[in-house]
């Protein structure tokens, strides 16, 4: 359907294509056919009833417009960019009429880049990390003679040793210059500090931009910084940084080089060149797929080195479900690390992760993301590598997440749909009732074509459709609950009928004539039962699945 200039949802954006029953790219003959058709049935001449006359009237005013949008190249490229509205501009305001549908969707494309500059300059994009670090080795690593005197030293002592938060912003001053305040407050073990960073960025062109940073700390010191990024060719690319830190052990220059290039469609390799307190070179490759991410990396440096490969599955789910493994091991340990991700609201995700590192032991690693906000939860449970923390790190989250996700999460999601479904369907009610009044209105004025189609295609033993429901079926409710969300399109389906054949296009079928939206929101199917040949055919087919009968594969066999 095409897009509306404000919301795609709008009710009153009525879908040329379905009303006309044909594809988006369909050709003149193909709608000057259909065109035809739906003239000789809502004509208003063929109509004696006064009552009849007027609303054949009103249908066929509406098909008239269909025809007269889509048959003209210049309008219909205008519908299929902005919608019906777009049509409805006084004057035609978006562009100059005599420009050619190329022309058109380039300028649409234009005004829509500075719509999203104009947007971009009214935001902040808040960015946020909040981290609390737990203490829980007396869970595991207790040594209970040194608390059997003490009050209370029957119960393991939990603490929290430290915290980090921090927070950024950004402000737009020109289409290619933004400013970042960022800003961050760091606590361990009862000591802490902070520090505060102004950058201001500059998009010099298409291939590259560049960065002035300037910051202040009670931690480390002032810091002055450049970076620089460049698009070197359309497969490869540079960054370049360098900063100098004026802490209380006197100036520490850094630099660092990183290189990077396409080696397929799916495959990025990067080679990165570090100078300062912590010298290294480090090269690595990720490829990242539809179902998979993995990465190796290798670095050579001082005081760490070390060899780095994880893997990530991605299922395909509505959830967005993710399993991830990785081994670290260089001059420090080696860390084995295992967990999930998944997405438990519209803006929120998820993800555990296990870490079991010799010699860091096992720590647990919950991590919350809500829209730019980041919350993390890292539980360090042992200093040794135990079984039993092992197990209680992997199963504990697990069997909490599933209790939270059947006991609060699923019945908050529920009614949360619900409750949008309702409002939706009460801000769309006027429009509704319009749209089943004329449903039923067509359905009147196809009754005398409907009867002369069944009788051509009885003589013939052709295509005769014996039921029809269009809407949303619940299976295991009454059959009461499930009328109440089907409507009987039986009649307009038979109208549809040529040559002992019906075809019906990729769009929504609640555009169709004689058909209307029973349920605002919901997934919705065509259920079928008809007689072709003196057989007996059904088939179910989703709301915007195109369709064909008939099909030997819809047959229903007799019993024996």
């Amino acid at each position: 359907m095409a897009a509306s200039l404000d919301d795609d949802l709008d009710p009153n954006n009525q879908d040329y294509y379905s009303l006309l029953n044909v594809r988006k790219e369909a050709t003149v003959e193909e709608l000057k056919a259909s065109y035809r058709r739906l003239c000789m049935l809502y004509h208003p001449d063929k109509h004696r009833d006064p009552e009849l006359k007027i609303q054949a009237e009103q249908l066929f005013n509406q098909v008239h417009r269909a025809y007269e949008v889509l048959s003209d190249a210049h309008s219909r490229a205008i519908y299929d960019i902005f919608g019906k509205k777009g049509l409805e501009v006084e004057g035609w305001e978006v562009v100059e009429r005599k420009r050619t549908p190329a022309e058109i969707r380039e300028e649409y494309e234009r005004l829509q880049r500075e719509r999203e500059e104009r947007r971009l300059q009214q935001r902040t994009n808040p960015k946020g990390t909040i981290s609390v670090g737990v203490d829980a080795t007396d869970l595991f690593d207790r040594y209970d003679e040194d608390f059997e005197e003490m009050p209370g030293g029957g119960f393991p002592h939990i603490e929290i040793n430290k915290m980090h938060i921090s927070q950024s912003i950004e402000a737009p001053l020109t289409n290619s210059d933004t400013a970042v305040l960022s800003g961050s407050l760091s606590t361990h073990n009862g000591t802490g500090g902070g520090n505060i960073n102004m950058t201001v960025r500059r998009v010099t062109s298409a291939k590259g931009w560049g960065e002035v940073e300037l910051g202040a700390g009670d931690i480390l010191g002032p810091l002055i910084g450049l970076k620089m990024f460049r698009n070197l060719t359309p497969r490869c690319f540079l960054t370049a940084q360098c900063g100098l830190q004026f802490s209380p052990r006197g100036l520490r220059p850094s630099c660092s080089l990183m290189t990077a290039r396409h080696l397929g469609q799916n495959t990025m390799g990067y080679l990165q060149w570090r100078w300062g307190p912590n010298s290294a070179m480090t090269t690595s490759l990720v490829r990242d797929t539809k179902t998979s991410h993995f990465t190796l990396a290798v670095q050579l440096g001082v005081p760490h080195s070390y060899l780095m490969t994880s893997y990530q599955y991605k299922f395909q789910d509505e959830d967005q479900t993710k399993v991830k493994g990785s081994l670290k091991t260089g001059w420090f340990g080696t860390v084995v690390e295992y967990g999930a991700e998944r997405k438990i609201s519209r803006h929120s995700v998820l993800s555990a992760t296990v870490s079991i590192g010799v010699p860091q032991g096992v720590t647990l690693k919950i991590k919350l993301a809500r829209a730019s906000q980041t919350y993390l939860f890292p539980v360090h449970l042992t200093d040794h590598v135990l079984p039993s923390a092992v197990f209680y790190a992997t199963v504990g989250p697990l069997l909490i997440y599933l209790a939270v996700h059947k006991l609060i999460i699923i019945p908050y999601t529920k009614a949360q749909k619900e409750q949008d479904l309702e409002l939706q369907r009460k801000s769309s009610a006027t429009d509704i009732a319009k749209k089943k009044q004329e449903a039923e209105s067509a359905v009147l004025l196809m009754q005398e074509s409907v009867r002369r189609i069944i009788e051509a295609e009885e003589s013939k033993m052709g295509l005769i459709i014996l039921n029809a429901w269009y809407g949303k079926f619940v299976s295991d409710t009454t059959q009461k609950q499930e009328k109440a969300k089907v409507i009987d399109v039986t009649v307009p389906l038979q109208c549809l009928v040529k040559d002992s054949k019906l075809i019906l296009t990729e769009a929504s079928k609640a555009g169709l004539p004689g058909f209307y939206d029973p349920c605002v929101g919901e997934e919705k199917s065509l259920k079928l039962l008809y007689q072709f040949r003196g057989v007996m055919h059904q088939v179910i087919s989703a709301d915007t699945e195109p369709l064909r009968i008939p099909k030997q594969s819809h047959r229903i066999e007799a019993e024996s």
